[in-house]
């Protein structure tokens, strides 16, 4: 194998240099604390926003109202 020229070495180290921080960029983007919390703030509207986003709420406010009514009738007796 013939020896490698500097210039040639300089340009590869270059190179994985910028991928590297290409790289450290993205990552960085993507676990953003801001970015995330927008992200599934929004996944959450969409959820609740769609038919069974809807149905779970109703569900969950109808046993919710159950539980308080079943209470309060406890404490009467």
């Amino acid at each position: 194998m013939p020896p490698r020229d500097p210039r040639q070495i300089q340009l590869e180290i270059d190179a994985a240099r910028e991928s590297l921080a290409a790289t450290l960029d993205e990552l960085t983007y993507r676990s953003s604390p801001k970015r995330l919390a927008v992200q599934s703030r929004e996944a959450a509207v969409r959820f609740l926003q769609s038919t069974a986003g809807i149905a779970v709420v109703s569900a969950v406010g109808l046993l919710v109202t159950l539980r308080v009514v079943q209470t309060v009738r406890h404490r009467k007796r």
